[in-house]
């Protein structure tokens, strides 16, 4: 299933104490289209802010660049102090993969990201974590050894020259460090207990750091080169203590899941209950701190819907209620999905989509004068509903009574289903999208050769998007028939009819979208793309009038 793509990025300014400047750097953030600044979080101790917005890669980058270059003029690390390491006005800049980018792509725009600052800004720049050049700047705090006291002397050397920007010491700006990492998630798992103790036995029995070996007198062991041993925890990048809510008069697991890609959140909840559980105690609820990405909550309504043997092939929103009530993260306070979701809240503002239109709004806009939206973005509406009728039935075949050894058969196709559906519902307005772009390239200026040249190229590939969209929607209409055919002849008898209503729509939409295809190929310039196009089209078309015979045959059959 694709997904919108989108990047957070996390800039820490080296000033937390003046909100006039902190203000002014934070406020060139959403002069960004696409962008949205999620949090500022200033400390006057450390004298250092953490910025924290999101968007798509290309717009992020963009804000960054800006953010960083605002903060160098108004900061000056020459009269800076604060508790915490720090070596430049803007210390490290920090990029994380939200949605529909993997972290090699990140660190590609991390790299991307460095190179502009060091090129337009001329700022001296190290590429850290995930982004690094080589192994020794990996760890943040070997790229920050000396800090900004020790740039001088450091920045002139053949070891720690700097990836881009001059190998020469900046004395207002110092340097800046530009990474990229996983997701890193604040988790607190609540007990039925008011103890600390227990709590952080807990803690550093999950913990990837554990805690410190001792025999069976209590003393602390230690291998031959005298250091002490110590007895790893069971959860990777997971980080842990244990301590006392007074507001709520509860004892706390208190965690930062470093990668939730290697630990999840569901999986943090479940191994603190079964140690909670072996000490005579209880967790009682979580709470996330801050945004979550939407992935963590539908990964852990599966998770715990597969646990039930329910299926999985549900609605994002009833996985995000299964996740909220099986970990209990409202058990302190409510857990708003709307306010708590990184992609919800970039969704929050934005134009309305199509998709988000009733049945009987999206109907008339349809029959409106407007061109769009047209034949392609009905096609994949028609698409999405064949989907839902085959992951329909196929969640109905899962609670037949007797039919329980099917589930991880059962459950496989509803996911299969549910993946088509969302694919297409984005679908509906990437068609009218496509359009609008071709719309827009044609409104290019043609004024001079070069205007001309960059107009008609802009032009060719706007048309290569109106077509790889309905193509798409073809390719994924005709896996949705897959699963109709397949709900058709093995699922549930009563519900054969609805499998036959979803091959149908489903054929209709491959048809329907085929003819997109076809109108749009004869503008493209080059014949063999023009050729290629319309071979997959055919191909596809044929595929569903054969899925659209077995569907149809199945359904006589069970009707009969």
């Amino acid at each position: 299933m694709s997904t919108r793509r989108l990047i957070e990025c996390v800039p820490n300014i080296s000033e937390g104490r003046d909100p006039k400047v902190i203000a002014a750097v934070t406020q060139v953030v959403e002069t960004v289209e696409g962008v949205k600044l999620l949090d500022v979080d200033p400390g006057a101790a450390t004298n250092r802010t953490v910025i924290t917005f999101a968007g798509e890669p290309e717009a992020v980058i963009e804000a960054a660049v800006l953010l960083v270059k605002r903060a160098g003029e108004l900061i000056d690390m020459r009269k800076h102090s604060g508790a915490h390491p720090r070596f430049g006005a803007t210390d490290v800049c920090p990029l994380v993969p939200i949605s529909g980018v993997t972290m090699e792509e990140t660190a590609a725009y991390a790299r991307e990201l460095g190179r502009r600052l060091g090129e337009e800004l001329g700022l001296c720049v190290y590429l850290y974590e995930e982004a690094a050049t080589t192994p020794a700047r990996r760890n943040l705090a070997d790229v920050r050894a000396g800090e900004y006291e020790g740039l001088p002397a450091r920045i002139g050397t053949e070891q720690w020259k700097p990836d881009f920007g001059p190998a020469k010491f900046d004395a207002q700006r110092g340097a800046t460090a530009v990474g990229a990492r996983d997701f890193l998630v604040a988790y607190n798992v609540n007990l039925n207990s008011t103890s600390v103790k227990r709590a952080n036995e807990i803690a550093m029995a999950v913990r990837e750091k554990g805690c410190v070996a001792r025999d069976a007198e209590g003393n602390v062991v230690r291998d031959a080169q005298g250091e002490k041993v110590r007895v790893p925890g069971t959860l990777k990048q997971v980080k842990g203590i244990g301590w006392f809510i007074e507001e709520y008069g509860i004892a706390q697991l208190s965690m930062n899941l470093t990668n939730i890609s290697i630990t999840a959140v569901h999986t943090v909840f479940d191994e603190v209950q079964r140690q909670a559980d072996a000490r005579g105690l209880r967790a009682t609820g979580s709470e996330i701190v801050g945004l979550v990405p939407l992935s963590c909550l539908l990964d852990a309504g599966r998770h715990y819907l597969a646990k039930q043997r329910r299926s999985t092939g549900v609605s994002d929103a009833e996985l995000i209620k299964i996740a909220v009530k099986s970990m209990g993260l409202d058990d302190l306070a409510p857990f708003d999905p709307a306010t708590r979701v990184i992609e919800y809240v970039l969704e929050a503002g934005a134009p309305a989509r199509l998709v988000d239109l009733s049945v009987r709004g999206f109907a008339l806009e349809t029959a409106s004068e407007s061109i769009a939206p047209g034949g392609g973005s009905v096609a994949a509406a028609a698409g999405a509903l064949g989907a839902a009728l085959g992951t329909m039935v196929a969640n109905l075949s899962i609670e037949k009574k007797g039919w329980e050894e099917r589930y991880e058969e059962l459950d496989a196709v509803a996911a299969r289903g549910k993946g088509c559906l969302d694919e297409l519902l984005r679908l509906v307005d990437a068609d009218t999208d496509a359009f609008n772009g071709f719309t827009a390239a044609r409104r290019l200026p043609k004024s001079t050769p070069e205007e001309i040249a960059a107009r008609d190229e802009a032009i060719q590939e706007a048309i290569r998007g109106a077509i790889r969209v309905p193509l798409r929607v073809m390719e994924v209409s005709v896996e949705a028939l897959e699963v109709a055919a397949l709900m058709a002849e093995t699922g549930l008898p009563a519900s054969a009819s609805d499998a036959g209503v979803g091959a149908l729509c489903a054929r209709a939409a491959v048809r329907g979208a085929g003819l997109n295809v076809r109108i749009n190929c004869p503008d493209l310039a080059d014949p063999g793309e023009r050729a290629e196009f319309l071979a997959a089209a055919d191909a596809l078309v044929q595929r569903a009038e054969e899925l659209e015979r077995l569907a149809l045959a199945a359904v006589d059959t069970n009707l009969a």
